[in-house]
């Protein structure tokens, strides 16, 4: 190695650290401040079932963030493990649909949040009548998260190695068969990747939540009813600058609960796929 070469080998050894470290530092900061602001103030009365000026309570939020999470989910994995499925295992190579979709759903991620809260606005709450409901918000959210989990889900697909499928074809199973039995599990790590993904996403949104799920401080006892999530609920809280406290408070809980919500799902990855093995 010329004397050059290792020089410039040096410098770039030392960017790639500093960058590292500048994005270490960043993370830590933000965290640190959440919780120095928000730990103390924690109280009892943020976890009372009912929402009024007192206590502030996030537990409404709360409850329809799960809700509103799950739901979002359940509409919008199948249709994009489906998707992935077909762009990998069924269409040929070099087709010109195929093109279509990916830039489609490249675009489609793309697309600023408050574009999807108009949309879901005009058609599921006024076209379909939805009104402002968890629904409405639901389905707006799937289509946001829709091109995520089908484009890493279609790498996911892609990282299975073609000996998987040649080895399946040789002991007699046919092309579903291989799919679902053989080539799914294997790709199901990446497909979490992108579910985790989507998880925070969906928590983390509030500019689409309000144009369609609304900002009502209640628990939405039916998918038809309105309620805000703990994004929104935190934005309206700081908005309104009469309690700050509280939305450092929530801010503290939502990290939690993301947090626990991967792990979740990380741990679900690891089980299935040992039980594939």
């Amino acid at each position: 190695m010329t004397k050059g070469r290792k020089v410039e080998s040096i410098i770039l050894r030392v960017l790639i650290f500093a960058a590292a470290a500048a994005t270490f530092a960043v993370l830590l900061f933000l965290l640190a401040y959440i919780l120095i602001n928000g730990l103390p103030n924690i109280k009892p009365s943020l976890f009372s079932l009912e929402y009024n000026t007192e206590n502030a309570s996030l537990m409404p939020a709360l409850v329809n963030t799960v809700i509103m999470t799950a739901l979002s989910l359940v509409i919008a994995i199948p249709f994009g493990i489906f998707s992935a499925i077909f762009l990998v295992e069924y269409a040929k190579k070099g087709n010109k649909f195929v093109g279509i979709i990916r830039i489609t759903a490249e675009t489609l991620s793309g697309i600023p949040s408050i574009v999807y809260g108009l949309f879901g606005m005009l058609f599921f709450v006024s076209a379909l009548k939805w009104g402002y409901s968890i629904l409405a918000g639901a389905f707006t959210m799937s289509i946001m998260i829709l091109p995520l989990i089908m484009r890493t889900t279609e790498e996911a697909l892609k990282s299975v190695p073609d000996t998987y499928r040649e080895g399946s074809f040789g002991l007699g199973a046919g092309k579903l068969r291989t799919i679902f039995r053989i080539v799914l599990p294997a790709a199901v790590p990446g497909i979490m990747a992108g579910v985790i993904l989507a998880i925070g996403r969906i928590m983390g949104e509030t500019a689409a939540l309000m144009y369609t799920a609304g900002t009502v401080p209640k628990m939405a006892s039916s998918p038809m009813d309105s309620g805000r999530t703990l994004a929104v609920h935190m934005y309206n809280l700081s908005s309104e600058g009469l309690y700050m406290d509280q939305a450092y408070a929530t801010a503290v809980i939502l990290l939690i609960v993301v947090v626990g919500m991967n792990t979740l799902s990380a741990v679900a990855a690891r089980k299935l796929t040992k039980g594939t093995r």
